[in-house]
């Protein structure tokens, strides 16, 4: 689904900021007549933008494109269908094992509670160790999956030991209502969604099997347009101030977000609340985590082979990467060492 936000005319060009990595782009170019194509899924960030008031000044187009997970948005980024769009940690994993032409040019750490395995209010799987034999429905490629490889490789499980059932959320959803699986690796809203629904339980979050960061992921011939990289920066700088605006008011945040979503507010909150998220540097210790989480992929043979993740990364603007009061480094200090493993 597409649609066209648009923005009001400005003429004032965007500020110059220094940024690692080659810096960012100047505010020389005029960006009047961009149009910035963004992929968004249902955690939002289209309700993240409107909520804190940053889609009232935008100096640009904003066409906003909607897709169920990671996966399938950064296949559009790769095929030059859109500019950017958000996902978790492990979408640009399997991306770069295929080479697409996309870089990680924003990144943010997320609670360990943003993602869960659940399983049936009455079931009897009350440990990780009982997912042995289970059926776990999981979107391919999507942080899940990622959650999910964690937590079985720290059982001593592997894929083969269990019954995975790769289908998309809104799929994953109605199967799991009705019973169809065993257990369900998913992230929040859809947590919340399925507790709200079924009464689901939670077995466990991500907190010590795998890093929780998430990304705003851009099309390389993007990013070497002048125009449109000025944009980008601009379209990053607002989801910094939006997440950090959204970690202090998660409920104005989450009205917006049952409006566009049509969840319910009780749920969005939730989410909103368990997603936590802090923005922060690309950094040698960021990607040393994707790169672990690519070796075991392919160790686990879920890829062909693990890429180098230093290859698909662009921190030129780490420059503009803000500090979250009380809530670790912002840009040009020491970051706090990721969760996860």
């Amino acid at each position: 689904m597409n649609r066209t936000f648009a923005a009001l005319a400005l003429t004032a060009a965007l500020a110059a900021t220094a940024g690692c990595g080659g810096g960012a782009q100047s505010g020389a170019d005029d960006i009047s007549e961009v149009t910035l194509r963004v992929g968004d899924q249902i955690a939002g960030a289209e309700p993240l933008l409107e909520a804190a008031g940053e889609l009232e000044d935008v100096p640009y187009r904003i066409e906003w494109s909607t897709f169920t997970s990671g996966p399938p948005l950064l296949e559009a980024v790769h095929a030059g269908a859109v500019d950017i769009g958000q996902v978790g940690n492990t979408p640009p994993v399997f991306a770069a094992a295929a080479g697409s032409d996309i870089r990680i040019v924003a990144a943010f750490d997320a609670a360990p509670t943003a993602s869960s395995i659940i399983v049936p209010a009455g079931s009897p799987i009350r440990e990780p160790a009982d997912l042995a034999g289970a059926s776990i429905a999981v979107a391919k490629g999507s942080s899940a999956h990622g959650h999910l490889l964690g937590v079985l490789t720290d059982e001593g499980l592997s894929f083969d030991d269990v019954d995975v059932n790769y289908v998309q959320p809104s799929d994953a959803l109605a199967s799991f209502s009705e019973g169809g699986v065993d257990a369900w690796a998913v992230w929040d809203p859809y947590v919340s969604q399925a507790e709200d629904r079924t009464g689901a339980r939670i077995l466990v979050d991500a907190e010590g099997y795998v890093n929780t960061y998430t990304f705003q992921v851009a099309n390389t011939a993007a990013l070497e347009d002048p125009a449109l990289a000025a944009a980008l920066e601009d379209y990053v700088r607002r989801i910094h101030r939006a997440v950090l605006w959204s970690r202090e008011n998660p409920r104005e945040y989450a009205e917006v977000w049952s409006e566009h979503s049509g969840l319910p507010v009780e749920v969005t909150e939730q989410a909103a609340r368990r997603r936590d998220p802090v923005p922060r540097l690309i950094d040698d210790e960021l990607v040393a985590a994707e790169q672990a989480l690519a070796d075991s992929f392919a160790d686990a043979g879920e890829i062909p082979e693990s890429p180098r993740i230093a290859d698909f990364v662009d921190d030129r603007f780490n420059g503009i990467v803000p500090e979250a009061p009380g809530a670790g480094p912002g840009a040009g200090e020491e970051p706090a060492a990721a969760g996860g493993r």
